[in-house]
């Protein structure tokens, strides 16, 4: 099993940033991940997803630009940069992984693992 924890969150005003941090444990955590997002009443959507070696990456159109994911695989660490953030990101931030390698996914079911989530809350 991989065990994600998710901190950073926070509110901020719109045109801020934020960084939020993704610590794994468990077992190796040498395999895609991503973020994901929840606002209430709207369906999960992906934001940001990285491949195992941080080589490949994928935004969705909302945050391309803006935000910027990463990883450190020897801190067992995901990062995701948020730059000139709006009120429409406000949301739960998830991290997630998947069960391996490959080209990055963009949809909750390519996960296995997740964490907690940490509230993000941009006010205009």
């Amino acid at each position: 099993q991989v065990q994600l924890a998710e901190s950073g969150g926070g509110l901020v005003q719109a045109g801020d940033s934020l960084r939020l941090s993704c610590v794994a444990s468990g077992r190796t955590f040498y395999r895609n991940a991503a973020w994901f997002r929840q606002a209430p009443g709207r369906e999960r959507e992906f934001v940001a997803g990285i491949g195992a070696g941080g080589l490949n990456s994928n935004y969705a159109d909302s945050v391309k630009g803006r935000f910027t994911i990463s990883r450190d695989n020897a801190k067992n660490t995901l990062y995701l940069q948020m730059n000139n953030m709006k009120p429409e990101d406000t949301a739960m931030y998830y991290c997630a992984a998947a069960a391996g390698m490959g080209v990055v996914q963009t949809t909750d079911s390519s996960y296995v693992f997740w964490g907690q989530g940490t509230q993000v809350t941009v006010s205009a």
